[in-house]
């Protein structure tokens, strides 16, 4: 069964659900790679805006799976993904860990009432540090009530401090995400990428987490290029490189 299920519209929105229900949709090391390649193939087509969740209504999704530890900043907007392409996640129960690393990297959050926000890591004696990023989007002091106190965070608060967009009834956030996807889905798409690549570049904040990935997805593009095949062939045949800028 595949990790991750994506549905195309015909609309120009396409939904990536995280399919792991039976745990909780924690992201593994499979999952975060299949993630990262979905988004790509999405960002290459013509495909306009994407809608992200978690299969079923008690987890949009549990984070990093502690029996098979991904490479997660792969499938984080604007980090492993790079798309400027319009993002919305809609959330269902629990967003946890990583989790709500990925939902704060999207452009907008449509929750369900049965959400809730947590993000662990100072009970567990390990960061990565992407989550500074919260601190850029929402009000300071709440964000370190969030991460330093690792106290979790329903809904309603989420929406009263600006975390999420909307919060609506549970098992509807899907369907409201879509339909605010096809919304944006009608307009000048050059528009959304101008800006949306502004604020993640220009106005927002990068914490040095997120520059050390950015940093990891740019070396790995040259080391898994043509480019680099050509080059090491080149040297071991003792002939001159042709080189494609591929």
């Amino acid at each position: 069964m595949s990790t991750i299920l994506v549905e195309n519209f015909e609309d120009g929105v396409t939904l990536f659900t995280i399919n792991r229900p039976e745990r909780r949709n924690a992201i593994c090391s499979k999952t975060a790679v299949a993630l990262q390649q979905a988004f790509a193939e999405f960002d290459q087509s013509d495909q306009r805006v994407a809608v992200i969740t978690g299969s079923g209504d008690l987890a949009f999704s549990a984070g990093a799976d502690v029996n098979d530890v991904p490479e997660l900043w792969r499938c984080i907007p604007t980090v492993g993904i790079t798309t400027e392409k319009p993002v919305i996640a809609a959330i269902g129960g629990w967003c946890v860990g990583g989790a709500l690393v990925l939902a704060t990297m999207c452009d907008l959050i449509v929750a369900a009432e049965n959400a809730n926000f947590s993000y662990p890591e100072a009970k567990l004696g390990l960061t990565h540090g992407m989550i500074a990023a919260l601190v850029a989007r929402i009000p300071h002091k709440i964000a370190m009530e969030i991460i330093m106190l690792a106290k979790p965070c329903d809904a309603r608060r989420a929406y009263e401090v600006g975390m999420i967009n909307e919060v609506v009834p549970t098992g509807s956030q899907v369907s409201r995400a879509l339909e605010m996807a096809r919304q944006m889905a009608t307009m000048a798409p050059l528009v959304h990428k101008t800006l949306k690549r502004f604020i993640v570049n220009s106005v927002l904040p990068i914490s040095p987490a997120e520059q050390m990935a950015r940093a990891r997805r740019d070396l790995e593009i040259v080391a898994k290029s043509e480019d680099f095949e050509e080059g090491w062939s080149s040297y071991l045949q003792k002939r001159k490189p042709v080189f494609k800028g591929k």
